[in-house]
């Protein structure tokens, strides 16, 4: 039986290519490979006369405008989350879209399943397509991944915007998260293996109940679920003691876009980041939305990104004019 998420994914690309960007792989080491989806400029297809087939290849490795990578979350790969995003910023900024390590098209056979890794392996990959200095926009898991890229790398990272997300995932936050939810463990709720369980975690994510055919919902899950190993792997070393967490000093400018309804990590916990974090963070809140912000409220959400993008000052990625 046809797949009907999958077969909707050539004219996804169809659809990004419009809206500004296509997909290209980066090895980052042997065994570990990152896809992006990059701006249209900076690649191009050209013909390999002994494979017969159409390569794509970077012809522009630095991008021509400021650069924003959206980095997603847990239960979807990169242009599955940011598909109603890209188009938004695409006209006045370069926007990278990877897919972090085990989803869409990226895998490593590295052991490390930390954040730091995820983050590591990013920047390799930023760096050998060209970018210098960039925005990241990071959403729940992916949020964690932008904290510590911007801890490691402070040179290549000017500002963050980070949604529905924490600083680290202490033992005390996933339980006391888990205990409101009614899950027993992240597994059970980031990684649902039936119909029921992917209703449920969409129940928790959104404000507003969204309905679609069981047939949809499994069909989504054996899309974006593969990895499952791995991805297990990954929530497992999340968990950090909460004797062990340290608050990074962070010299750029940080914007928490919150749900306002966001049941998974609530407005209190970007409240609470911002006190931790200083006088270089402000919190932003969207009403009626849940975790799931920027595709619940796709038009508010990219408003509220492109303002906070063009308010930054001139030595960090700025709005294009013509």
């Amino acid at each position: 039986m046809v797949n009907l998420v999958a077969i909707q994914e050539p004219f996804i690309i169809f659809l990004m290519k419009l809206a500004g960007v296509q997909t290209h792989t980066v090895d980052i080491e042997p065994g570990t490979h990152i896809r992006f989806w990059l701006p249209n400029e900076t690649l191009e297809k050209k013909f390999n006369k002994k494979t017969k087939t159409n390569e794509v290849k970077t012809i522009s490795p630095k991008p021509d405008k400021p650069v924003v990578v959206l980095i997603h979350g847990f239960a979807a790969e990169g242009v599955a989350t940011w598909q109603l995003t890209v188009g938004g910023l695409s006209k006045h900024y370069s926007v990278y879209v990877p897919d972090l390590l085990f989803f869409g098209g990226s895998y490593s056979d590295n052991p490390d399943r930390s954040p730091k890794f995820q983050a590591e392996c990013l920047a390799k990959a930023l760096r050998k397509l060209g970018v210098e200095r960039c925005v990241v926009v990071g959403f729940s898991y992916g949020g964690m991944v932008a904290f510590k890229m911007a801890e490691l790398y402070p040179e290549m990272v000017s500002a963050m915007v980070i949604s529905g997300s924490i600083l680290a995932m202490t033992d005390s936050i996933s339980q006391q998260t888990l205990n409101e939810l009614g899950f027993s463990s992240s597994t059970e709720l980031l990684l649902p293996d039936s119909v029921k369980g992917l209703k449920t975690l969409l129940s928790v994510a959104t404000h507003k109940k969204l309905w679609f055919p069981d047939r949809l919902h499994k069909d989504y899950l054996e899309v974006m679920f593969n990895n499952r190993k791995e991805r297990s792997e990954l929530l497992e070393g999340l968990i950090v003691s909460n004797k062990d967490l340290t608050i990074p000093h962070y010299p750029q400018r940080i914007h928490l876009l919150w749900g306002e309804n966001d049941q998974i990590f609530k407005m209190e916990l970007a409240q609470n980041m911002k006190w931790q974090l200083g006088d270089n963070t402000t919190v932003e809140g969207i009403s009626k939305a849940g975790h799931l912000v920027h595709i619940e409220r796709p038009c508010v959400y990219t408003r509220c990104l492109k303002k906070f993008l063009d308010s930054l000052p001139a030595d960090e990625p700025k709005k294009v004019t013509k």
